[in-house]
């Protein structure tokens, strides 16, 4: 299997700004092959011509992670919410024609909890069903406009501690084929199937062809290799839907372990951790390599 592998941009810094092009030339050194970049927001300074121009410099391949919140939700209960969110997914689109990405992803619904500081709230049957409306309305909105540019959104779920709108890859599934569009596929994390899915394989081999993009994410988010992943059993498993498509890694989860560390938020690396990632990311093309002889 020859399918890139990358490393999101957050490995390095946050926000990620003008003065950070030259950091494709050391991502592109350590052995990757794109980088997932978060779209960039006003207040970043990221000219999206000139970081093209900087990739194409250093030969990296570039999907972008969209960034929603409460006020840019596609499935919120307010308007103003989801046509924010309708407004917010249409200029990712354009984000990525500049900058040459043909992937947008992340949780494209907007409905986040604990990053947003939003507590899960009784709803009822009702309510979650016309939130769920909002959401494939919203995206079979949007899903054309992707496609028109050549793009793709990737539809991610999240564990339950971050959303309550879409949790596990059934879930994803259902939406995809109810949106039944090319510009909408799936991304599957495996940091979330940890906690969500029965089982990561099973999960993948349903997903099947709607697998546009694939994060390989240890159970602790740490290095790849230093959890509790069966890399052989994933690696096998998107062998066996030929999947081709991108595979980010995302280990941001730093090496501490003080007291009352803030784990659920970005935190600056404190040392060099090019051999790490040159030690994961070899770990991660060896199993991609080795699902072929296991079919």
């Amino acid at each position: 299997m020859l399918n890139p592998v990358g490393i999101i941009s957050m490995q390095f810094v946050r926000p990620f700004t003008g003065a950070h092009l030259n950091l494709f030339h050391k991502i592109k050194s350590i052995g990757f092959d794109f980088i997932e970049l978060l779209v960039p927001e006003p207040e970043d300074h990221l000219d999206l011509a000139e970081a093209r121009s900087a990739l194409q410099e250093a030969g990296l391949g570039v999907v972008l992670a969209a960034r929603v919140n409460l006020a840019r939700s596609i499935a919120s209960d307010d308007a103003a919410a989801r046509q924010g969110g309708l407004d917010y997914l249409r200029q990712c689109v354009e984000a990525a024609n500049t900058i040459g990405a043909r992937i947008i992803g992340g949780p494209l619904y907007g409905e986040p909890m604990v990053f947003a500081g939003r507590p899960p709230l009784p709803r009822s049957d009702k309510s979650m069903r016309t939130r769920a409306e909002h959401m494939i309305e919203g995206l079979a909105s949007v899903a054309p406009d992707a496609r028109a540019a050549g793009a793709a959104f990737a539809l991610e779920p999240l564990n339950r501690f971050e959303t309550d709108m879409l949790n596990t890859t059934q879930q994803g599934i259902e939406v995809v084929d109810l949106v039944n569009d090319g510009g909408l596929g799936l991304l599957l994390d495996t940091f979330h199937m940890n906690m969500e899915d029965r089982s990561i394989a099973d999960s993948i081999r349903a997903a099947g062809k709607r697998l546009v993009h694939f994060q390989a994410n240890e159970n602790h988010r740490g290095f790849p290799g230093t959890g509790n992943m069966d890399w052989p059993a994933i690696m096998r498993a998107l062998s066996q839907i030929n999947y081709s498509g991108p595979v980010s890694l995302e280990p941001f989860r730093r090496d501490d372990q003080r007291l009352a560390l803030p784990i659920a938020h970005w935190r600056e690396p404190a040392e060099d951790e090019t051999e790490k990632l040159k030690s994961g990311l070899a770990l991660i093309r060896s199993t991609l390599a080795l699902a072929e002889y296991g079919q």
